[in-house]
Parts: structure tokens; sequence; C-alpha cells
């Protein structure tokens, strides 16, 4: 007797509508007034460095000698290197969230989520390219890269469309796989290695997603 075949993949569940948390990076939203004084000086000292001397110069010791404070006030206020920059990053990241969850489309709510994907990468390459340095500097080590809030926010958000546009796709996995493509290691490596121009990215992400969605743009 010849076997079964094999079952069809469960389609995943709808997630329409789209309500994603929106995790910023700043863990701290009521911090006392001196407080937030206090971490706002830090990040413009640090900011300051980066400016003049690049990321490499944003030490712990760096900014609080920058900001005339103890090293031991910037650990207890971002825990780590990674964690201050990260907290420069916040402002661009808070916009690029802000646009995709609900500003106008395509990469905002009301296009098809094929459109919305191509805006979304083509949004999120261009702001890695004009903070490159600075993410490249504020690189999580392994263990935490995937569990950020800046980059669980955008999981979900392309893992999401992808439900939407291929439901019969491993859809979480998959968003990990395009996620990929805009690690701002390798957009460094294609640019400043390999010669390639920005456009030549966004065309790239367009074309993937041209292909995983089975649409054209």
């Amino acid at each position: 007797m010849s076997a079964a075949p094999p079952s069809a993949p469960t389609p995943q569940e709808p997630v329409e509508p789209p309500q994603l948390l929106q995790l910023g990076l700043d863990d701290e939203p009521c911090l006392r007034a001196d407080a937030a004084r206090n971490r706002a000086r830090l990040l413009e000292a640090a900011a300051g460095l980066v400016a003049a001397r690049g990321a490499d110069a944003v030490t712990m010791e760096e900014v609080a000698a920058a900001a005339g404070v103890g090293k031991g006030t910037v650990f207890r206020r971002f825990g780590d290197r990674t964690g201050l920059l990260m907290a420069l990053l916040d402002h661009s990241e808070k916009k690029l969230q802000a646009a995709f969850l609900g500003g106008p489309p395509p990469l905002g709510p009301g296009a098809p989520p094929a459109e919305r994907l191509r805006a979304f990468g083509r949004a999120a390459l261009r702001r890695t390219v004009e903070d490159l340095e600075l993410q490249l500097a504020a690189e999580a080590d392994p263990g935490r890269r995937f569990t950020l809030p800046p980059y669980r926010v955008r999981h979900h958000h392309v893992a999401l469309l992808l439900r939407q546009a291929v439901p019969d796709a491993d859809c979480d996995v998959l968003a990990h796989t395009l996620l990929a493509q805009l690690d701002p290691a390798l957009i460094h490596h294609l640019m400043h290695q390999c010669g390639m121009p920005p456009q030549r990215l966004e065309d790239a992400w367009t074309d993937l997603v041209d292909r995983i969605t089975g649409t054209t743009a």
C-alpha cells in the first residue's frame, strides 16, 4: 500500500488588523527631571564624540569625562557601551517605527503587504546607510542582537506582512532571513568592500520581496 502524501502546511493564523507593540530603546519613560537632564547630557556628550572622533571614541570612560560625571553614572544609566550607543540611535529608530506602524502608505498601513515590505526594506536600508558607523559600533553580541526591542519590532512587522502575502510559508523564520539582508555589517561589506551603491541594495531587496511573494512592484 502506498504511503499517504505529506500533509500541506497549515496556514498561520491571520493577525489582522496589525497591532504591534511599539518597543522603543528607552526603558525609563518616566525619569525624574534631574535624571532626565543627566541622561540628555550624557547623550549629548556621546553624540559630540561621535561627530568629532568617530564611533570608536564612544567609550564609557570618554563619555563620562566629556560630560563631567563619574564613570559609574554612565554605567548606571545605560548598562554598557552597547546600551549607550543604542540610546544614541533611539531617535531615528523611533521615527522609522512610527512610519511603518502608523505613517502613510506604502510604508504605513493601507498598501498591499508586498508593497509595504518593499517600502520597509528601502526605508530601513536608507536609515542604516545614514547611521552606518554608529550602527556597527552598537552591534550587540550574538546572545542579545535578536532580543533587543528594535529588532523584535522589525521582525514582528516583517513576519506580519509575510503572513498576509504568503500565509503558507514559515513566516517567522522567513522574516529573519529577509532581515539578514538589512544587517549593518553586510551593508558595510557590500558598500565599502564590494563597491556597491545603496541603490543596488535597495533594488536587490525589492527583487527578493518580489520573488518571495510572487508579485512585482
